[in-house]
């Protein structure tokens, strides 16, 4: 008898948790973090929960159940996973920080000389490059004006690569 593997499925957009949901359907174990998030829409405040990893869906399958879930809709790709034990231990590390309530967020890479756009804040849309790293939150972002620079601390999370 086959064992069971870990596969991640690449969705079409937007498509994660219709994927988890056929996948209940037919009795396959998924498994798609999510953390909660919150908006205002006209002056309410709605929440819902969002995916970690936007467009993958983490498949714990026998071989021969692959086929099922490839000629599903919302599958762009099934994505073998090498390190069978790696990845389970990191993916139970991440849902049992969200069960505990932890505040867990998908993070690019921000390293020093990266080229960044700022997202919000009162220098929204503002580039600049990364300077330094104080930690894994604060970034120093050296912004130029006129040939002159000014050096601009600001957290990791209001920062996206250009």
């Amino acid at each position: 008898m086959s064992e069971l593997l870990w596969y991640a499925a690449h969705t079409r957009p937007r498509r994660e948790k219709k994927l988890a949901e056929f996948c209940h359907q037919h009795g396959l174990q998924a498994s798609l973090p999510c953390y909660p998030s919150c908006h205002r829409y006209r002056g309410k405040k709605v929440a819902f929960q969002k995916p970690l990893f936007p467009g993958y869906v983490f498949l714990r399958l026998l071989p021969t159940q692959t086929a099922l879930v490839r000629q599903n809709d919302h599958v762009a790709n099934l994505l073998d996973i090498f390190d069978q034990a790696t990845f389970e231990r990191q993916l139970r590390e991440i849902l049992a920080a969200l069960a505990a309530g932890l505040q867990v967020h998908l993070a690019p890479e921000i390293t020093v000389g990266t080229r960044v756009r700022i997202r919000s804040g009162p220098l929204q849309g503002i580039e600049g490059l990364v300077e330094s790293r104080a930690g894994p939150t604060r970034i120093f972002l050296r912004l130029d004006f006129i040939n002159q620079a000014a050096a601009v601390e600001l957290g990791a999370e209001v920062l996206e690569p250009v």
